[in-house]
């Protein structure tokens, strides 16, 4: 097996990438609403300020980028305190596939912004997406990242050529970029981490961690997974306790919920997800998931998830 977190982005991959552009003139802002979607927003001329879901505002030069990795609330604009415009407002037009243009009022050919909506394959309660912070800016990662810039100037080059395939281009490099992103943040944006992080880093845990992120579907046991780490089943136990901070059995079954979840977002049936968990009952996997997620299986299975509404920037 190759690093713990090789194998855990392995896992954590992205379904589904649209992308959109603007030229906006100064004054403008706009306030994007939560959504389960990542939100991400890249200035390849002019300037602009993020407003963080914190309140904080965050300048933002030509060549940043920011990613919202669980999509929360925030505000673009070109400069802070604004009265902003909702996102939903401004009338959009396609220019090419996978790709649209935010029609604003007024365009300044100086200022060019693309953004983009990313959709993960697990939901923003997955472990690794709670743990990141709500605004994550490449001018902070680039230093130890050399990779992101070239990524982030190939990404732009392809929303402004209106070429045939840029949006499945964009897609790959989208992928490549956020799996950059989110490594360059775990190995040299943390400081001192714990928990979690200490444990992806951490050989001997990072190992059963990414057994279980691989195949989280799959009812672990203790033994099982003592055997990745190469230890007794109480030795193990108590290095992942220690090391995490809770049971594997609590972790194992968070994960299982997970899954789970995004099994019923999809719209399979509760005794479908039961059944392919090894549950021996409905009701019992209902009991097991409304203990980790705190609603019932129903409350998902009727909310199928949608096709995600772009996120622009105005």
């Amino acid at each position: 097996m190759t690093d713990p977190l090789t194998e855990m982005l392995r896992g954590l991959r992205l379904d589904g990438v649209e992308y959109g552009r603007c030229q906006p003139s100064a004054p403008w802002a706009t306030a994007f609403p939560t959504q389960d979607e990542a939100q991400f927003h890249f200035l390849a001329t002019g300037s602009a300020f993020l407003q963080a879901p914190s309140g904080e505002w965050l300048e933002m030069r030509p060549g940043d980028a920011v990613l919202l990795p669980r999509g929360d609330a925030h505000v673009v604009a070109s400069q802070p305190g604004l009265t902003p415009t909702p996102v939903a407002n401004f009338p959009r037009k396609a220019v090419c596939d996978g790709i649209i243009d935010l029609q604003c009022a007024c365009s300044d050919s100086t200022n060019l912004l693309f953004f983009a909506v990313m959709r993960f394959n697990v939901d923003k309660r997955h472990p690794l997406l709670q743990l990141m912070p709500d605004v994550m800016r490449t001018s902070d990662l680039a230093v130890s990242e050399p990779a992101i810039p070239a990524l982030l100037d190939a990404m732009a080059r392809e929303v402004e050529m209106n070429r045939v395939g840029a949006g499945g281009i964009l897609s790959r490099l989208a992928d490549v970029l956020t799996a950059t992103i989110i490594r360059a943040w775990v190995e040299h944006g943390c400081g001192d981490a714990t928990g979690w992080l200490a444990a992806v880093r951490n050989p001997e845990v990072g190992r059963v961690l990414a057994a279980i992120h691989l195949d989280p579907a799959h009812d672990w046991s203790v033994e099982e997974l003592a055997r990745h780490m190469g230890a007794s089943r109480s030795g193990f136990a108590q290095r992942f306790v220690s090391v995490v901070g809770e049971t594997p059995a609590r972790y194992v079954a968070r994960m299982r919920m997970h899954q789970a979840h995004e099994w019923l977002r999809e719209g399979q049936r509760v005794a479908t997800v039961a059944e392919r968990l090894g549950y021996e009952s409905e009701a019992s996997f209902s009991r097991a998931f409304k203990r980790v997620i705190g609603a019932s299986p129903s409350h998902f299975r009727e909310r199928v998830k949608p096709h995600a509404a772009i996120a622009v920037t105005a």
